[in-house]
């Protein structure tokens, strides 16, 4: 079976302009333009096979954005090159279009002042949609979506994460076999963000879809995404399962403790990382965890215990900060 998306060696270098401040130099740059390269992607390789969900990792301004666009064929590679279901992106072909879906959370493709039912009227129109198909898909994501009180509501009368939610059904209208999202849970309450995820969980299952999701809420990652690709500064840090990058970039466990009293001790037993009344909390060495539990009932009014792995969101920034230290190390493990 062949690849969803195929990347090899992508890279994309932007021409910056740059002068100095003042007049003079407002005038000199009107004959000669100073430019410079900024690499935002640098020589990034992964397969994702049909039907995976891959998490697509890094901080502000390390390239995911960039790579999603040159993906969707929004913009033309500097270097290396990409195939989604076997179509090149930036030929732009309407075969490969009508087969691929952005959804960025910062973006919007509903018109403003029409209700979102006049919206989705468009996309069907854009994409060629045979009415009966698009009836039936519109009427599985308002079940799923929870649209029914929307649709008739201009979308400038919409909150957030009302618009969100025709947002994701605007963009599954056409059924793609491959969605993008960029940040799609941007800017929505707790609440709308679990909704949204379990309606991705629903879509996927129901037909199989590869997506490749960025997004900064860890919970999103950790719901969706077994598999992780970490970028930074334009280089790959790791591609592999979600598991092994903690296993791999988090030595330690919490114990969270909860005591019969207040003002014990649990210095000698682990690093103490917060407290809360009768509630602490420990890191320690994966290899000392199962001893340690067994001294902290030993030895103190335990009231309640809990094991747990370190918030991804701790594994992450190590992730970052070795390839910050050495870019390009550690790339493509486990895969």
């Amino acid at each position: 079976m062949s690849d969803a998306v195929q990347v090899d060696g992508l890279g994309k270098t932007f021409l910056v302009p740059e002068r100095e401040a003042g007049l003079r130099a407002s005038v000199r740059s009107l004959f000669r333009r100073r430019q410079r390269p900024v690499v935002a992607v640098a020589g990034v390789s992964f397969q994702i096979e049909p039907g995976e969900v891959v998490g697509f990792l890094g901080p502000n301004g390390a390239g995911k954005t960039t790579t999603l666009k040159m993906l969707a064929g929004l913009l033309h590679p500097t270097a290396g090159e990409a195939r989604v279901l076997g179509f090149v992106p930036h030929r732009r072909e309407a075969a490969f279009l009508r087969q691929i879906a952005l959804l960025m959370g910062n973006r919007q493709q509903l018109v403003w002042d029409l209700p979102a039912s006049d919206s989705f009227e468009i996309q069907r129109a854009i994409y060629r949609i045979p009415r009966e198909i698009y009836h039936q898909t519109l009427a599985e994501l308002t079940d799923l979506l929870d649209l029914r009180p929307l649709l008739g509501k201009p979308v400038r009368t919409l909150s957030l994460g009302e618009r969100m939610k025709c947002e994701v059904a605007a963009a599954l209208l056409h059924q793609p076999r491959v969605l993008f999202l960029d940040e799609p849970t941007l800017g929505l309450d707790v609440t709308m963000q679990r909704r949204l995820r379990t309606f991705l969980q629903t879509y996927h299952q129901r037909l199989g879809a590869t997506i490749l999701l960025t997004s900064h809420a860890m919970a999103d990652v950790e719901a969706l995404c077994e598999r992780v690709i970490v970028i930074h500064r334009g280089h790959l840090l790791y591609d592999g399962a979600l598991a092994d990058l903690v296993a791999r970039f988090a030595p330690h466990k919490t114990i969270a403790v909860e005591l019969d009293g207040e003002g014990l001790d649990l210095r000698p037993f682990g690093e103490i990382v917060a407290t809360s009344g009768t509630r602490v909390t420990l890191r320690v060495p994966k290899a000392e965890v199962a001893r340690t539990t067994e001294r902290l009932l030993a030895n103190l009014p335990v009231l309640d215990l809990t094991v747990a792995e370190p918030p991804i969101e701790e594994v992450i920034d190590q992730v970052f900060a070795t390839g910050a230290a050495a870019p390009g190390s550690g790339r493509a493990v486990t895969r």
